[in-house]
């Protein structure tokens, strides 16, 4: 049975990938011979629910509002930390018009992966926003505070499964940072990767046996249930605290260390024109200045640290290369 539920389980996951090719050959065919004013398709590289889905349709509702961008379809190609659906952008080469959502989070994922393919092989677009992660856990946690929570994980850190997004993801480094700043092994860590923020909240709401009672994501991921009393939010990894949440920042809690922010952006297939990235560029300018971009900024309390061109590009390449050697110093390759 347990050999069947493995080969079952394989069967699953290459069914997603294949779905996902199709997807993307789907949404790139109908919009070839198109520009990307008149068919846009934005990639999200997650299941839905996530961070970069919650981008990507946040986007999709602006370039709509204001007209910027005729028809904009969102796909999503989940998997490896956002790099199954960087592989299919590298793939799409020349295409002006598609963009793929990325982030610190598909970093991790590169360095997990061996770093054959990264940003590099893309055309970079624009940085938009800056998200949050904060450790939550469920209502009816014994865990009162952080501080609750570490001591418990102290005794034992090998009990306390710690549910995040994809393995070598923001969440991950995250949490291998606090274990650090706690006096833990990184290498005791029992983290428990999930598919995106959707996944990992039901298992943080649920009594099943095999879920998580610790939780680490963007403070989106969580937020109705933090707002709804579902969950408990126990720290923000913030510079301080976000705008109508009170929750402490790890600064406040003493564990400075504990320091990752998740980065939003967009980049493009390799070979594409200078007047192609142009009109990308001109495209997620007008978005950004749309009141509904606005709102989705207000709403999901994102900071707004916008860069384009070889600000971009440098800025990516330096944060690639902080997050191999953290990944290397926490003993997560």
């Amino acid at each position: 049975m347990v050999a069947r539920a493995h080969v079952m389980r394989i069967i699953g996951i290459l069914a997603v990938i294949v779905l996902a090719v199709f997807a993307v050959r789907d949404a790139r065919g109908s919009a070839q011979g198109a520009g990307a004013r008149s068919q846009l398709t934005l990639i999200a590289p997650a299941a839905v629910g996530g961070g970069w889905d919650l981008v990507a349709r946040e986007s999709q509702q602006a370039l709509r509002s204001d007209g910027i961008v005729n028809s904009v379809n969102v796909v999503n190609v989940p998997g490896a930390g956002g790099t199954i659906g960087l592989s299919q952008l590298i793939g799409m080469e020349g295409d002006g018009s598609t963009m793929m959502v990325t982030g610190t989070v598909m970093l991790g994922g590169i360095t997990q992966a061996g770093g054959q393919r990264d940003l590099e092989d893309t055309t970079v677009i624009a940085r938009l926003a800056e998200d949050f992660e904060v450790i939550a856990v469920p209502a009816d946690s014994e865990f009162k505070t952080l501080d609750d929570l570490l001591e418990a994980w102290k005794k034992d850190p090998g009990a306390m499964p710690i549910g995040g997004g994809s393995a070598g993801g923001i969440d991950h480094l995250v949490a291998a940072q606090l274990a650090r700043a706690a006096g833990i092994d990184p290498e005791e860590l029992h983290y428990t990767p999930h598919s995106g923020g959707g996944e990992l909240t039901q298992s943080l709401t649920s009594t099943a046996q095999g879920t998580v009672g610790v939780g680490i994501s963007g403070y989106n991921d969580f937020r109705d249930l933090i707002e709804g009393g579902r969950l408990r939010a126990l720290a923000v990894v913030a510079p301080e605290r976000l705008e109508g949440v009170d929750t402490p920042t790890m600064e406040e809690l003493g564990y400075e260390e504990v320091d990752l922010v998740n980065w939003r952006g967009f980049v493009a297939p390799p070979g594409i024109s200078d007047a192609q990235r142009r009109e990308l560029e001109d495209i997620v300018d007008e978005m950004v200045a749309t009141d509904s971009w606005g709102e989705a900024v207000e709403t999901n309390r994102w900071v707004v640290n916008p860069a384009e061109g070889e600000e971009f590009e440098d800025f990516v390449a330096s944060e690639q290369k902080r997050i191999n050697e953290l990944m290397k110093e926490l003993g997560l390759v």
